[in-house]
């Protein structure tokens, strides 16, 4: 990872749901979420995904963004986001730009089987790009909630 908790995360430019381009440097004044998980559609990761939907008025209200982030296609996405109401956007990270930005990518098991996967992990961004949180390997029960308490102590 080019950054650490404390030091300003390397802009990025990226493609997004909704025919968005999420260009991080655009973004200042505003906190960000970017929470990184394996697939979409997936049991772990439409909970991880209904839970930050449903706190989304609360990190609305605490000027907080939320960016769900996968190496799903821009089409798997907007199904994903279509059937699960997500309020916020999802980037597809096909080539694994900010997979690696944000070194992510580990070597899981699957099946007996080592794989390249994506590891559950959220990252909370201040208003002025400073990366100030950072959760990985993370259980998804109470996680939304978690990193909402983070952004609210950081908005105030």
């Amino acid at each position: 990872m080019s950054f650490s908790v404390g030091e300003a995360v390397t802009d990025f430019r990226a493609q997004a749901t909704s025919e968005k381009d999420i260009v991080l440097s655009a973004l200042k004044g505003y906190q960000v979420v970017i929470y990184f998980y394996p697939k979409d559609s997936t049991p772990g990761c439409t909970t991880e995904g209904q839970d930050f939907r449903d706190l989304y008025n609360d990190f609305k209200a605490a000027k907080t963004l939320i960016f769900g982030v996968s190496r799903d296609s821009l089409r798997s996405h907007e199904n994903f986001k279509a059937k699960q109401e997500f309020p916020f956007e999802l980037i597809s990270d096909t080539d694994e730009a900010l997979c690696t930005l944000f070194d992510v990518i580990k070597m899981k098991n699957m099946y007996g089987k080592q794989v390249r996967g994506i590891e559950r992990s959220t990252f909370l961004i201040d208003a002025e790009g400073v990366l100030k949180q950072e959760w990985r390997k993370l259980k998804v029960k109470g996680h939304a909630e978690e990193v909402l308490a983070a952004a609210q102590s950081l908005a105030n």
